[in-house]
């Protein structure tokens, strides 16, 4: 994560101390004494099934271009998980989705995100790849990439709808991403 150096109020520099009453370093600026918080983004996804296979994406962007994914993204501001999802799954995959229940909350400290991932069903396999997507293509569980899957937080959420699939059923599954280095 990046550490500021301006204020963004007033753009004097910033000391990182922890203020009075907090417990946590903040950036505090020197001049306008603006307290600035950091907090996680949101990226939502949607792992889409039509007939038992599952739609995947091949990333047409960094990081991990040409890897393997579920459409997934950044959470505007304005719109709702669902609506993200949905949103995600249109823009990558130019699939319409009717949304299930959350299947997992993924969190990635290392990067200040937390992956929220959907179950989607398409009622009709029409898709195609959107310009973050290379290609798209409804894959059967058996022949997913696991050696190419793009995100620790993907693959959770794919063995996460899997488990659900084979009728083990569970809460939504809470898991922290492990710290990866990619080549």
């Amino acid at each position: 994560m990046s550490r500021i150096s301006h204020c963004t109020r007033c753009g004097h520099a910033v000391a990182h101390v922890v203020p009075d009453g907090d417990n946590r370093e903040r950036a505090v600026c020197r001049s306008c004494g603006h307290i600035e918080y950091q907090n996680p983004r949101i990226v939502v996804g949607c792992v889409v099934e039509h007939d038992g296979a599952i739609l995947l994406c091949r990333r047409a962007i960094e990081p991990r271009r040409g890897y393997w994914t579920v459409p997934a993204g950044f959470m505007e501001l304005g719109e709702s998980m669902g609506d993200a999802a949905r949103r995600e799954t249109w823009e990558e995959a130019e699939a319409e989705v009717e949304l299930g229940e959350m299947i997992a909350a993924v969190d990635v400290v290392h990067a200040g995100q937390v992956h929220v991932f959907f179950r989607g069903r398409m009622a009709t396999p029409s898709f195609g790849a959107g310009v973050e997507t290379i290609e798209s293509r409804l894959i059967a569980p058996v022949d997913i990439p696991w050696d190419e899957i793009a995100f620790p937080s993907v693959r959770i959420a794919l063995e996460e709808f899997l488990q659900a699939t084979a009728g083990i059923t569970r809460p939504v599954h809470l898991a922290t991403a492990p710290r990866y280095r990619f080549e």
